[in-house]
């Protein structure tokens, strides 16, 4: 629907505008509890301006317990987030890929029924299969380890074979016909054809994992049980107390250094985001 009336689109404008300052405000509340000496950040009324401004906040974040544990946790939390997300994302370019071009260049007898099933996983809620895959990694000894956290990547996932299917089918097959006649294989023209001309899309699939990665929180409390092998996601609940008591200023810091990387990373890829979004909706 397009609003041609300027009135119209103010309002249109206004009620945007409106709703993007909604969705700010508990980014903005974090930055500014991250910012505050500990006995404000549970006042009544609560202050939108802090007394002083505790920029150190941030370096005691970095450091929380360093002097207890050794080591200083947040680094390692980083380090190990950055290890699953080099482990994985590969695996899920690679997998997801050569499954939606089965799906969506190849013919062959059932490929729509298999399609819908790869469907129909999407369905099927985590905490169903949570057991028995915690059942299936005990049973290999992998619990403990970050192996279940990214071996499954290298087969698959529903959503993003998905998507690149559907980027896939927009690609004219006349591209690989004019291939295969100049002598190529199939292998050749999923190479040299198609995944040249599928970066936007692949490179949604790998902003969203990457998203998925560094936010995953249930997957590293299943399986990890060392403090020291925690992820960023996980490794936030160390900065609260279980008797009461939380630091809240250094938890928001330690939230604030963490969201800001992949708020950084979408400003410098969302044109190419955006692209591959509108083009695998293309044609179904």
């Amino acid at each position: 629907m397009r609003f041609t009336h300027p009135l119209a689109r103010l309002v249109v404008h206004l009620i945007l505008i409106a709703g993007t300052l909604l969705c700010l405000l508990p980014l903005a509340w974090m930055i500014v509890t991250s910012l505050k000496p500990i006995e404000e950040t549970m006042t009544s009324p609560p202050t939108w301006v802090p007394s002083a401004w505790q920029w150190r906040n941030y370096y005691d974040a970095v450091i929380y317990r360093a002097d207890v544990l050794g080591y200083i946790p947040f680094l390692r939390y980083f380090r190990n987030t950055l290890y699953l997300i080099v482990m994985t994302l590969p695996g899920v370019l690679i997998s997801c890929s050569l499954a939606a071009y089965g799906l969506a260049r190849l013919r062959w007898r059932g490929r729509e029924v298999v399609f819908g099933l790869t469907l129909a996983t999407l369905m099927i809620p985590f905490p169903v299969t949570m057991v028995p895959l915690y059942v299936l990694f005990r049973e290999l000894e992998w619990i403990g380890t970050f192996r279940p956290l990214w071996v499954g990547a290298w087969f698959g996932g529903a959503f993003n074979i998905f998507l690149l299917r559907q980027f896939f089918l927009t690609i004219p097959e006349e591209l690989s016909d004019a291939a295969r006649v100049d002598g190529a294989n199939e292998w050749q023209v999923f190479a040299r054809i198609i995944l040249p001309l599928a970066k936007p899309a692949l490179a949604v699939v790998a902003l969203f994992h990457v998203m998925a990665v560094w936010n995953d929180f249930m997957g590293p409390l299943i399986y990890l049980q060392d403090q020291s092998q925690f992820t960023l996601a996980l490794g936030l609940q160390a900065y609260q107390s279980q008797h009461g008591g939380s630091e809240w200023n250094m938890l928001m810091a330690a939230s604030t250094i963490m969201v800001a990387p992949v708020i950084v990373l979408f400003f410098f890829t969302q044109r190419t985001f955006i692209q591959g979004i509108a083009a695998t909706g293309l044609k179904g």
